[in-house]
This record gives C-alpha cells, structure tokens and sequence, in this order.
C-alpha cells in the first residue's frame, strides 16, 4: 500500500501525468530529439560509416516502432521510453582532432537537455559509442553520394 501511494506520489509529480488525463510521448519522437540534439554539438554525425553512407535509402525507410516500454531505432540512435524515464543508446562518429571524452560529454549533455526539456521525461543514461572518425576530405563526397541517392 505504501508502494502504491509512492507511485501515485510521482505520478502526480509528473508533467505527462494529471487528473484531466496522461500524456505518452512516442519512441520514435524521442529517437529523433536524441538523433538531432546529438547532432547539434559540433564535429559530430550519428549512425556508423556503412548507415551515413546509406543515410538517403534509410531515410526513406519507415522507422519501425513498438509501444510504450518498446524500443525504437533510427539512424545510430537506439531509445527505451518508459512512462517517465528514457534511456538512450546512440552510435556516433566524431571529427579528427576533437577531444572524444569532451565531445560525447557535450553530446551527452545537450541530449539529457533536449530530451528533458522537450518531453518531460527523465532521462537516466545515455550511452555512446564513437564507432568511427571523420575527416575533412570524407565528408564532402559522402555528403554526395547521400544527395545522389535520393
């Protein structure tokens, strides 16, 4: 019983919950927050090389998504979404001559933020992987290739 009213206590506490009804925010909306605000930090591009190299077809792939609880995954990012938590798996590659630990720090950061800010949902961890480096005179014909495919 007094599991129960601790529940009721955060869920009352919670901004996705009231009395006038529930708010659930879908994975795939927080897959994309978590995709663009890694994004946002400079030197960074979500996805391994092989998923930026076919950025163009994925994109036009409908992203498959499971219900609360579920998970969902688009480019490089991987959520869990909870009633009022998320946790966020995210595959990224990082600019030659950056620091990775401040970089995927500020990556890390600005996605908490964003998901946070934009949801109301608490997030409790956000993996990164760094699974590749870019270098200047990679990403212009990547960028290319991407506008060719579509």
């Amino acid at each position: 019983m007094g599991e129960q009213r601790t529940r009721q206590g955060r869920q009352q506490e919670s901004s996705l919950q009231s009395e006038r009804g529930a708010t659930t925010i879908g994975d795939a909306v927080v897959a994309k927050i978590v995709g663009i605000a890694a994004q946002e930090v400079e030197g960074v591009q979500t996805g391994g090389g092989t998923a930026r190299a076919m950025g163009g077809v994925l994109d036009r792939m409908p992203v498959a998504v499971s219900g609360v609880g579920g998970g969902s995954q688009t480019r490089g990012v991987s959520v869990e979404v909870g009633a009022e938590e998320a946790a966020a798996d995210l595959s990224m590659a990082v600019e030659y001559g950056r620091h990775i630990p401040r970089t995927t720090e500020a990556v890390r950061n600005n996605v908490i933020n964003r998901v946070e800010n934009l949801t109301g949902l608490r997030v409790t961890e956000v993996n990164i992987t760094v699974n590749d480096v870019l270098f200047p005179e990679e990403e212009q014909p990547q960028q290319e290739q991407q506008r060719q495919v579509r």
